[in-house]
This record gives C-alpha cells, sequence and structure tokens, in this order.
C-alpha cells in the first residue's frame, strides 16, 4: 500500500500502481470526468501513470496550467497529424504548448496560405471524432534513432542524438500517428472540445539563422466553445491595438529595409513622446538625488574584460575589429562599467554615500533577426539607466528607494496595472554562466528575498534569469498579444565593484567595496512607447500627446484668429496645430479624430466675435462653446495633473 496527499491535504491510502485516473475515480465521477492530467511531486504527468510509491497528487483540470499545457500539447499533435495526413511528405520538428495555445513546425515543400488553415481544421475536427487514444510507449537509444530514420524524421532523430545517455526516450501513438514526445497528454484526441488555427510563421529550426527556416503553424485550444470565441474577440481587439500596425498609422516610428531590422526611425510624434518621458523622468531622478552622466557609446575591449561582459556577454555585442588587432572596440550594450568611471575619479568616503547616478543611455545589443519586434525588441535603444553605489547597511533602503520610482512611473504613465514581479535567480546547474562563489550567490539572494518580502511584492522565483554578477527584480510586463517581456529591472551587484577596484573609507577608515544597484526607472523608452501605444489604442493621455489641441477653422477668414490662439496656447506650453486646409469641417473633425488628438478646437464666426472657442474633447464629446481662458485652464490643470 502506498500514502497519497491530495491536494486538499488530506492523505489516503491506495494500492500499489493505481493510476492517476483511478485515483479521480475513487473521489468522484465528476472529478474524473474532468481532470485531465495530475501533478505528481511537482511534475505533471498522464492519468495513465502509475504510482508506485509514497507522493503528493493534485488533479488537474483545465483550470489549471498543467492541465491547459497537457490539453493544448494533445491538440499540437492532432495538428500535426491533420497536416501528416495531407500532405504526407511533411518532416515534423517541435511543437509544444505554450502559454496562449500551441505550435508545431513543420519542413514542407508546399508554403502554407492562412487559407489553407481551414483545410488543417477540418482534418483536425475528424480526428478528434475518431477519439484516437494516446497511448506513450519508450524505446532503447539505438532503436529510437532507427525507428524515427524509418519514417523519415530527420528533426526527431537529431533531438534524439542530443538527449544525454541514460535519458528515457518517450513517444506517443494515436491512430497511425507517432511522435517523438515526453509529453504528459490527454488520454484520446475527443477530448478536445474547441480549437482554432490562428497563423502561419517562418521559423528558424532551433531559432538558429544558421539552419533552415521551417513553416510554424499557431492555434490554441479551450475546454469550451463560448471560451475559445472570448479568446478570439481579445485576438481581434488585439490586432486593432497592435503597436506595429498603429504606430505606423499615426506616424509615430517606421522602419526601412535597406537601414536594418531592429532599427526603427522614431518620426516627429513618436520622438515628442519619448522626449516628453525622458524630461520628466530625468526631472524626478534629479528630485530623487541622481546625478546625471553623460559617458561614451563605445569602448576599446579592455573595458568589458573588466567588467566581464567580454566573457559572459560578447555574443550579444557588436564589436569592431578582431582579436589580432591592435585596438578592438565594441558598442556598449550596457553603461554599468562606464558610470563606474564617474564613482572611480577619486577615493571615496562612507559620507558620500549612497551615490546615485542616472544617465538617458543609448545602447546597443546583437539580437537575432527572428527576436526582431517592432519598438519591443530592437537592436539600437533608449534606456533610464542608473547605477546606485551604497553600504551594506543602506541596501535595502535604496533598493525600495529604486522600486518605489520603478512604480511611480508605471502608475503616472498608466501601466501598474498590467506588470508582474519577478525574482530573477542564478542557476547552481550553469555556474559557467556567473561570477561569484556559490556561498555569495546564497548569501545575496537571501538578502534579496527578505528585502521583497519586506517589500510585501508579490513575486515568482525564477532559476537562470539573473545577471551573472547578481541577482534581479524583473518587473514583467505582456503585449497585446500575450508575450511577456521585461521592462523594468532593479539587480543587486556583489561583484562587479571589487572588479573595478571601486571602494570607499568606512567609519574605521578601513577601505571597503559598496554594493552597487543596477537600474532602469522606465525603462527601455521604445518598449515602454509600444506598450502606451497598446494600452491606449493610440489615444495617449493629453499629457503624453504629441498633439494636444488641433485648432479647426471653418473658412479663410477664421486662419488669423485661429493662428492667434495656436500662438496663445504655445506659449502655455501646449502642443498645437492648425487645419488651414481648404476642407469641410466635418472632415477636419475626422482627420482629428483618426489622429487620436485629445481636443479640437472649432472657430467660426461666433468664436471669433465673442473671443471664445468650440471644443470637441475626444474622451467626452461636443462640450460646446466657452472662454478661452475656462478652455486653457481645463486642459493646463489636466497635464499638471497627468491624467488619464
Amino acid at each position: 500500500m502506498i500514502n497519497i496527499q491530495l491536494k486538499d491535504g488530506s492523505v489516503k491510502e491506495y494500492n500499489e500502481g493505481i493510476t492517476i485516473r483511478e485515483v479521480a475515480e475513487s473521489i468522484s465521477a465528476g472529478l474524473a470526468r474532468v481532470a485531465l492530467a495530475g501533478e505528481v511531486d511537482g511534475q505533471v504527468k498522464d492519468l495513465s501513470f502509475k504510482l508506485q510509491s509514497d507522493c503528493r497528487l493534485s488533479l488537474l483540470t483545465f483550470d489549471d496550467d498543467g492541465g491547459k499545457y497537457a490539453y493544448r500539447h494533445t491538440t499540437s499533435h492532432i495538428m500535426a497529424q491533420a497536416v501528416k495526413r495531407l500532405y504526407p511528405n511533411a518532416k515534423l520538428a517541435i511543437g509544444p504548448s505554450i502559454e496562449t495555445g500551441f505550435y508545431y513546425d513543420f519542413d514542407m515543400d508546399t508554403t502554407l496560405a492562412l487559407e489553407e488553415l481551414g483545410k488543417i481544421e477540418k482534418e483536425m475536427e475528424k480526428i478528434i471524432k475518431e477519439d484516437l487514444q494516446l497511448e506513450r510507449f519508450t524505446l532503447p537509444r539505438d532503436e529510437a534513432i532507427k525507428f524515427m530514420e524509418e519514417k523519415g524524421e530527420p528533426y526527431k532523430v537529431e533531438l534524439i542524438k542530443d538527449l544525454p545517455e541514460g535519458e528515457e526516450i518517450s513517444f506517443y501513438k494515436q491512430g497511425d500517428f507517432v511522435d517523438l514526445c515526453a509529453g504528459p497528454h490527454l488520454p484520446s484526441t475527443g477530448k478536445v472540445k474547441a480549437f482554432k488555427l490562428l497563423s502561419v510563421a517562418g521559423a528558424y529550426w532551433r531559432g538558429s539563422e544558421k539552419n533552415k527556416m521551417l513553416q510554424r503553424i499557431y492555434g490554441t485550444s479551450f475546454n469550451k466553445k463560448s471560451e475559445l470565441d472570448e479568446y478570439i474577440t481579445r485576438l481581434e481587439e488585439a490586432k486593432k491595438r497592435d503597436h506595429n500596425k498603429l504606430g505606423r498609422e499615426l506616424e509615430l516610428f517606421t522602419t526601412v529595409d535597406y537601414i536594418g531590422q531592429g532599427l526603427p526611425i522614431l518620426m516627429p510624434k513618436g520622438a515628442k513622446v519619448i522626449q516628453i518621458l525622458q524630461r520628466f523622468v530625468e526631472d524626478e531622478e534629479e528630485r530623487r538625488g541622481y546625478m546625471l552622466t553623460k559617458t561614451p557609446f563605445m569602448a576599446k575591449s579592455d573595458l568589458y574584460k573588466i567588467s566581464g561582459h567580454w566573457d559572459h556577454y560578447r555574443d550579444g555585442m557588436f564589436i569592431m575589429g578582431d582579436e589580432n588587432d591592435e585596438e578592438v572596440f565594441a558598442l556598449r550594450p550596457m553603461t554599468c562599467p562606464f558610470q563606474f568611471q564617474v564613482y572611480l575619479a577619486r577615493l571615496r568616503s562612507y559620507r558620500e554615500l549612497p551615490m546615485r547616478f542616472n544617465e538617458t543611455s543609448t545602447l546597443f545589443r546583437n539580437e537575432s533577426s527572428g527576436e526582431m519586434h517592432g519598438l519591443i525588441r530592437v537592436r539600437q535603444f533608449t534606456i533610464s539607466e542608473g547605477h546606485l553605489a551604497c553600504t551594506p547597511d543602506q541596501l535595502e533602503e535604496e533598493f525600495a528607494g529604486c522600486v518605489d520610482l520603478a512604480n511611480f512611473m508605471l502608475k503616472t504613465v498608466g501601466l501598474d496595472e498590467d506588470v508582474s514581479y519577478r525574482f530573477s535567480k542564478w542557476d547552481p546547474n550553469n555556474k559557467e554562466k556567473y561570477i561569484g562563489t556559490e556561498e555569495q550567490w546564497e548569501e545575496v539572494q537571501n538578502r534579496m528575498r527578505q528585502i521583497l518580502d519586506h517589500l510585501g511584492i508579490k513575486y515568482k522565483e525564477e532559476e537562470g534569469e539573473a545577471a551573472f554578477y547578481g541577482p534581479k527584480l524583473d518587473i514583467q510586463i505582456r503585449n497585446v498579444h500575450g508575450k511577456e517581456d521585461t521592462l523594468i529591472t532593479v539587480q543587486i551587484d556583489f561583484q562587479l565593484a571589487e572588479k573595478f577596484g571601486m571602494q570607499y573609507v568606512d567609519s574605521d577608515g578601513q577601505k571597503q567595496y559598496p554594493y552597487v544597484i543596477h537600474r532602469t526607472s522606465i525603462g527601455c523608452y521604445e518598449r515602454t512607447l509600444a506598450l502606451l501605444i497598446e494600452k491606449y489604442a493610440g489615444a495617449f493621455p493629453t499629457w503624453l500627446s504629441p498633439v494636444q489641441v488641433k485648432i479647426l477653422p471653418l473658412i479663410d477668414k477664421h486662419h488669423s484668429y485661429a493662428l492667434e490662439l495656436k500662438k496663445m496656447f504655445e506659449e502655455k506650453g501646449m502642443r498645437v496645430e492648425v487645419d488651414l486646409r481648404n476642407e469641410k469641417i466635418g472632415y477636419k473633425i475626422r482627420e482629428a479624430q483618426l489622429d487620436k488628438v485629445p481636443y479640437m478646437v472649432v472657430i467660426g464666426d461666433k468664436e471669433m466675435e465673442n473671443r471664445a472657442v468650440a471644443v470637441r474633447s475626444r474622451k467626452d464629446g461636443d462640450l460646446g462653446a466657452m472662454p478661452i481662458d475656462e478652455f486653457l485652464n481645463r486642459v493646463l490643470l489636466e497635464i499638471a495633473q497627468k491624467s488619464k
């Protein structure tokens, strides 16, 4: 007999070898109907998995991440089987479940068009109706390779050969379809209730540009058709808000093939939004005791060798020259080793600490072309970067100040409700990726965890996401398509000060190395702009709008008054345009609405006579005629309060 601890904490005794499905049936028939998989001591397993010893067991439904994973993983296999039926010469690559659904990569002679997804969907529906059982089996390494070679699946053969010696090699079979797979899966294809294929894209095999480009089919699936319909509706809304589409329509940015991928051109309106953000950030940082620096865009490799970036980050850098040159330069992928030189200009006293440096830094990172996405992931970008040197006693207060600054920025621009927090730690199984000893890492990570707990931050821990020199708090955010990226980081660095010889004299006259905090306050400006476009669907709050007021004279004789108002408003610090085109007023209003301008001021005879303005608000509609001062007070208050 074995003891199984269930999700509610209760412990039940069962015969050794009982399956997860049988445990579910012993609890209730209803639970057995909705159970999709089981989590055994933290690992998700098929319902057919046999329990051989004492364990903790959670029965997973579609409401659980593990249940969704098994459900969508099975849907990806159904799609792969349908593709193989329709295109027998297609070669299988990989087909995982992902957070929003699933995908599968294929090497095919046929270039799939979106219209052909419907044909694949119909074949998938047949497979679901056939209710094929998914059966797991294993093979020894040599037999597994031979098995996939006979099936003509070279990508699967490569995957098997890359598995460590002694690794269990498992397969799943459903009808005439067999796939190399670790699982888990649903018991049968008939369990899938609602699915949709969404798009086709190119994807390099194993994510490397050196490998062949494959065709990737994306899809999603749900336990209920109503949930699928809701998701599709959200996707349609996301397309409308996609910053790649809106940013170009609103003339905020553009890209040019012969300039290069990941090198966007900010047009006047987009550049204006970023300028507003930069000025706001720099002013707030100055108010909080930061000192502004301006450092070079590149340096000799010597600098990066001291910091460790040459050994740990070189693949992500743009390097000029080769190792045989007398001097090798590289564009900077970060600012920290440059700002450290300000600290190193002379020996520091503990009385000078904490010392806070900030810089609006242009950085360069050699991202792969497959990673590029609009303004969210680019090769040249500008960041609100800062570095703080502090004593051990000051570390918690300074770290808390960095988090407070980041949260203040997020709240001001309206992104605070869309973020989550990740405590990024080192990977003790991949020590070559980092500098420092295991004892140092554990000590600093425990200190950081304590600080986060004192701050009351709800966070998840993630191994392997730390910087090579220390752990970090990553403030994560999703774009409209559900892809998660890091927007802001606050990092504790316990190593680079010593590498650079950064010291201070303590109260006892002894030389010590400070802690260094690396932080951003609003992150990468380009990424922030992209997220703001999507958040507001291009209709920025008035304080951020590149054009805050558009003046629309009815006819030529109203032009002089319109231009007088423009000058008056601009003297108050407002951003104003006048539409002097010989067009009907209705057309001008529609154009201003499409440009998402917060306020339109219509000028006719009455407005000229009464020294007034007729106001239309993007948010509140027609506000009617009002005195100039009343309108100015309304808009200036909205700008001053940074209202959303």
